[in-house]
């Protein structure tokens, strides 16, 4: 298996950087870029890793992890974010969670045609584990070895009158008629700066493409989530084996205190627990003592306990011999089994 010659991206040489053009919209011109890091042993496996909203792909010591067990890496930066953004685009807007399938199926083609691998694990945080796992039930390709999600999405946080159907058909209205109106919000910044090292935080990005004050959130891309959230709670059928990371607590305040450093202070991982079974048949949920709303960003322990996890459950479910794996997906594809 040979790989394109591509140009290095900006984490290093290490790291290959390609755009590719997708079908204009009414704001224009729209790219997606594709980010790979090879193996030095490589086992013929890929990952193909989606980031959450307001966010892009820098997560070196996740993609290190996996290409350190023979997995080629991959990451995307989605339409109007990170690398992909351009200065006439609404930035991280979509009017429909569909519309990410269109780069997704192109990076799942230079993954499995062009490069040639036929076993490929998703992985998704945030809105992206939403989005990859409405792709994974929709798309369901024959390559699709296991899903993994970090802290995925999959209800809105907070008062319980914003789950309400009054509030789903409020959405749908101004949605429809006035889709690029901002919804009022207050954001501290505390979760920008538990992460970045600028300001308490142990990584290093871009904050022009990751800000610490998030982006602004629109009606319009408010109601592509919910109504992926309604698929997602209908019941999804992605067969494949799933993993779902979360931290174990949650906690929310404008306080940078310890807590914030622990827990996730994004989303409701109470939540996550209850709608992780809806993803499909064959689905295990852990939860991560200490870790952050990004488990692969959080303090060195919890992130040792994280990949533990990740370890156990690719022994157990993914990366058993061929003919053994077979066997658990025909059983899996047979019954509805949950963990």
């Amino acid at each position: 298996m040979s790989l394109v010659p591509l140009q290095a991206d900006l984490l290093g040489p290490d790291y290959r950087v390609e755009t590719f053009s997708l079908p204009p919209d009414e704001e224009g011109p729209v790219v997606a870029t594709l980010v790979t890091l090879a193996p030095e042993q490589p086992n013929g496996r890929a990952v193909l890793h989606v980031h959450g909203f307001a966010d892009y792909f820098f997560h070196t010591e996740y993609a290190r992890w996996w290409a350190d067990r023979g997995y080629t890496f991959y990451a995307i930066d989605l339409r109007k974010y990170g690398r992909s953004l351009r200065e006439h685009q609404t930035a991280n807007y979509v009017a429909d969670l569909n519309e990410y399938f269109g780069e997704i199926d192109l990076a799942w083609w230079r993954i499995t045609q062009r490069d040639g691998h036929r076993e490929v694990v998703v992985s998704g945080h945030s809105t992206g584990g939403l989005t990859v796992s409405l792709w994974a039930h929709e798309r369901r390709p024959a390559e699709l070895l296991a899903l993994v999600l970090n802290s995925p999405w999959f209800d809105m946080q907070g008062a319980a009158w914003l789950r309400s159907p009054a509030t789903r058909v409020a959405l749908d209205r101004i949605g429809g008629s006035r889709p690029l109106q901002e919804i009022p919000r207050r954001i501290s910044g505390v979760y920008g700066r538990t992460l970045h090292r600028d300001h308490g935080g142990e990584w290093d990005y871009d904050l022009a493409w990751k800000p610490l004050e998030s982006r602004p959130v629109y009606v319009g891309w408010l109601r592509a989530v919910r109504r992926g959230h309604a698929q997602l709670h209908a019941g999804l059928d992605v067969r494949c084996p799933t993993l779902v990371l979360s931290s174990a607590r949650s906690a929310f305040g404008d306080d940078l205190g310890e807590d914030a450093f622990t827990h996730d202070i994004v989303l409701d991982v109470a939540q996550i627990r209850r709608w992780a079974s809806s993803v499909g048949r064959h689905v295990t949920s852990v939860a991560i003592d200490g870790a952050m709303h990004d488990v692969v960003l959080s303090r060195p322990e919890a992130r040792a306990r994280a990949y533990a996890a990740l370890d156990t459950w690719l022994r157990a479910w993914v990366e058993t011999p061929s003919d053994e794996q077979g066997d658990e997906r025909g059983q899996a594809d047979e019954g509805d089994h949950r963990a």
